[in-house]
């Protein structure tokens, strides 16, 4: 462990979905140096969605030691892991991958999810674990293992996520963090224990699994680790969470009322509570955060990838770098596209409803819209599935006044204001763009000494500008959106039919 008194820095580690992020914070949450690595996410067959853990792995020593070498080793205090959540690989007896790493956008196990929503052991099972049953998460791709690759199974020596196979790689530490295992439909959010009927339906025992740990838990660097990026062996490394609780923590959306809204690939809206619950509907997701604090909310699985798709599919004329001009374009359509709305369920759905069913539909087109038109409608339906989760979230009796947002597409000015107004609230913007890197490094800091506590140290986050809703674009939103919400139930049998038509094509 380091001992100089010049250590100083907190190295915060986001494994995303397709990037990781490295960045050397300060006490006083001011980003010293910072760096990224991307990898792929592969669609080998419809439906999957897998990725190369070894490439993660290279990624991340290859981020970490570039801030590393910026910053100096001997300024580092630690280093503290956010990741993706929901990932899942096999292991073998000796650490080594039997699968590729399976992402939350795999959704192979449609039918183990349908069956079991379908039972009233589903919904129970929702409320016991925080994790709504859902293709996204790790149970239902237990199953979908278990029930087509038990060959494979019989193989397994552990199953694990992202962040616990590149914890046995840096620290050789068998570990989950209490955030990461309440999203995987496998842990008991009041016990923080596995839960036996999830894991029995699983196919798994406990003894497959990592043990299950604070956020705060911390383990040391190994010396082969250390030689690789440029670290003193032993060097503290706090396990730390999942990327969506901590981006709340980052964004300092910890007090009552105020919520973190993260959109990027994907999108989340999120509020902390100081108990773990689930809404009586199921309609609403809980994970663990830190000791005494937890998240609830809901996510989508379409947000900035609704812009990649317009990118490939409506604009390849106007060649690469074309968002800002598709951008100008939607910017000069009135709120509501001219009567035409898009189900942006381009990669399916999860909240609020939580159907793998969905798929994206454009509702009300006529030869009068244009691509200005088509580009303005997605996006608006993007922000109006949050604001369906932002309603959920009130049903369930969680107070929302204040939105803080992240995420890549929240730099445009034309999101900010969208989501303002689908919310009809303001959304602060922050300094930066590190929430869940920036959550990790404050996790880190409490976890080695460094400050007193993570909510002190998350209400000192800077906000550098307020978007107002704009009232009659508000309006304009608030009619369509229970129109708009009708639209995934009215749609759903045809959803079903176009499912099983596609079927004999994966």
């Amino acid at each position: 462990m380091p001992s100089s008194s010049s250590a100083d820095l907190v190295v915060a580690v986001d494994v995303g979905t397709t990037a990781t992020k490295v960045t050397a914070f300060a006490v006083d949450g001011i980003p010293v140096a910072a760096t990224e690595q991307g990898y792929p996410l592969r669609a080998p067959a419809p439906g999957r969605a897998e990725q190369d853990p070894d490439e993660i792995l290279a990624a991340v020593r290859t981020a970490l030691a570039a801030v590393v070498g910026q910053v100096g080793a001997e300024r580092v205090a630690g280093v503290a892991l956010s990741s993706a959540m929901h990932t899942l690989m096999a292991l073998d007896g000796e650490g080594r991958p039997l699968t590729p790493l399976t992402s939350w956008a795999d959704t192979r196990a449609e039918p183990q999810s349908d069956r079991l929503r379908a039972d009233p052991s589903g919904l129970a099972l929702h409320r016991r674990t925080g994790t709504p049953v859902h293709p996204m998460s790790p149970l239902p791709r237990l199953m979908w293992f278990a029930e087509n690759e038990p060959g494979l199974c019989a193989r397994v020596h552990r199953w694990a996520g992202v962040k616990e196979y590149l914890l046995l790689q840096l620290s050789e530490a068998w570990v989950m963090d209490h955030s990461i295992a309440s999203a995987t439909g496998l842990m008991n959010l009041e016990a923080l224990a596995w839960d036996a009927e999830a894991l029995q339906l699983a196919g798994v025992s406990p003894a497959q699994l990592p043990e299950l740990v604070p956020t705060t838990h911390v383990v040391p660097l190994t010396a082969r680790a250390a030689t690789a990026v440029g670290l003193p062996a032993g060097t503290p490394v706090v396990v730390g969470g999942g990327d969506g609780p901590l981006a709340n923590l980052g964004v300092g959306a910890v007090r009552p009322g105020m919520a973190a809204c993260s959109l990027g690939t994907s999108g989340a809206l999120r509020v902390v509570v100081d108990r773990p619950a689930v809404d009586p509907l199921g309609q609403v997701f809980c994970y663990a955060l830190a000791p005494g604090l937890w998240v609830v909310g809901g996510a989508i699985n379409n947000g900035g990838i609704v812009m990649q798709w317009l990118l490939e599919s409506i604009a390849t004329d106007l060649g690469a770098g074309a968002e800002p001009e598709l951008l100008a374009l939607a910017a000069q359509v009135p709120p509501g596209s001219g009567g035409l709305l898009m189900v942006p369920s381009l990669m399916s759905e999860r909240a609020p409803r939580w159907t793998s069913l969905a798929r994206g539909s454009y509702i009300g087109l006529t030869r009068d819209h244009r691509r200005e038109h088509l580009v303005r409608a997605a996006l608006e339906g993007v922000a109006l599935q949050l604001a369906l989760v932002l309603e959920s979230m009130r049903a369930a009796g969680l107070q929302v006044d204040s939105v803080r947002a992240t995420g890549g597409v929240m730099r445009s000015e034309l999101w900010q204001q969208l989501l303002a107004d689908s919310f009809s609230l303001p959304i602060d913007l922050l300094e930066g763009q590190q929430g869940s890197g920036h959550g990790a490094a404050i996790l880190g800091m409490a976890a080695l000494g460094l400050i007193d506590t993570i909510e002190d140290a998350a209400v000192a986050t800077r906000v550098v500008r307020s978007v107002a809703p704009e009232p009659d674009a508000a309006a304009v939103y608030a009619a369509l959106r229970p129109i708009f919400g009708g639209l995934e139930g009215a749609l759903a049998p045809t959803y079903a039919a176009l499912r099983r038509l596609a079927a004999p094509l994966r």
